[in-house]
């Protein structure tokens, strides 16, 4: 079966890109041939990939229309959309963060699913791969709660735990030792925000970076808390963080359970959280897979890798550990 579908000028050089690049990632991610000629984009092949190919084009083209970028991401996105169901536009329109000519918003299902849960929930785990947005995401939505004053401070804190390295003495001040441990939030928080204005909230104590160490004995009101790195807390810990929540105030948890650098003997937090307060009103887990890493290509194919290879191997590995500690 064969479908021509015409489009403007404009779509036609954005569908196109740089050597044909968007029309080969559609093709990738359809069951059919895709051409571009001139301002008609014609699918050749079964009747089902066809037809299912032109709605992901139409919907691509709808996107342009309406000032989207088109991405690799943005590709994934829409097929990953139309396959559960849903609007993509509803998904890459919900903009939680702009700023200057940066704008933050989910790319796939479960994403969107996150920031939703994130913006109804008091607490929120986010537990996945690396790649899948998760502190990205949150960060972005905490930015965006303290400039519409939902909150009057960001407080962004994860486990002191090296990953696999010992460091050894770091010389410095107090933030000077912790600053390798944090460097992934202070990286995010600078995406979101200009230098300058990242040191001014540090300094007047709306922004908090610090080890979770420093969260014992504290009740944290009006703040949005982000736990990164939580699959390296203890059990002991991750109760300890849950129970410093106090008034108008909002938590993310985020880690990922394949990523343990805890001794072997000791359980993680995060395992044992999701047995205790699963389906307690308020809270709420989000779980990535593979399908959600919006990294180069390339990461998605190692993290899948790597899940494969843990089924494969399981009675070997450390979950099984983890499980009956």
């Amino acid at each position: 079966m064969r479908t021509q579908i015409e489009v403007s000028n404009e779509v036609a050089t954005e569908l196109a890109g740089s050597r044909d690049a968007v029309l080969r990632e559609i093709e990738r991610h359809v069951e059919c041939d895709v051409f571009l000629r001139g301002n008609v984009v014609t699918l050749d092949g079964e009747e089902d990939a066809v037809q299912a190919a032109s709605v992901v084009v139409r919907e691509l083209v709808e996107l342009i229309e309406q000032g989207h970028d088109i991405a690799p991401g943005t590709i994934q996105a829409v097929t990953g959309a139309l396959d559960q169901h849903r609007s993509p536009a509803e998904i890459l329109e919900d903009v939680v963060w702009r700023h200057r000519s940066k704008q933050v918003a989910p790319k796939t299902v479960n994403q969107k699913r996150y920031v939703d849960s994130i913006r109804s929930n008091t607490i929120t785990f986010g537990i996945g791969p690396a790649g899948t947005g998760k502190t990205f995401l949150a960060v972005a939505l905490a930015a965006a709660a303290l400039s519409r004053r939902e909150v009057n401070r960001i407080i962004l804190t994860r486990p002191a735990v090296e990953a696999g390295e010992r460091l050894g003495f770091l010389p410095g001040d107090l933030m000077a030792k912790i600053d390798p441990y944090l460097r992934p939030l202070f990286d995010a928080l600078h995406d979101m925000l200009d230098a300058e204005k990242v040191a001014t909230y540090l300094e007047r104590g709306q922004i908090e970076v610090a080890p979770l160490a420093f969260m014992r004995g504290r009740t944290l009101n009006d703040s949005f808390i982000i736990l990164d790195e939580a699959q390296n807390t203890t059990p002991e810990q991750m109760k300890m963080i849950l129970t410093r929540l106090g008034f108008n105030s909002r938590m993310v948890v985020t880690g990922d359970i394949t990523q343990i650098d805890l001794p072997k003997h000791e359980g993680s937090g995060l395992v044992v959280v999701g047995e205790i307060l699963e389906g307690i009103e308020g809270i709420e887990f989000v779980r990535f897979g593979g399908e959600d890493v919006v990294r180069h290509r390339l990461v998605q194919r190692i993290v899948e890798a790597y899940a494969e290879h843990a089924e494969s191997k399981t009675p070997g590995l450390r979950p099984a550990d983890r499980r009956r500690a």
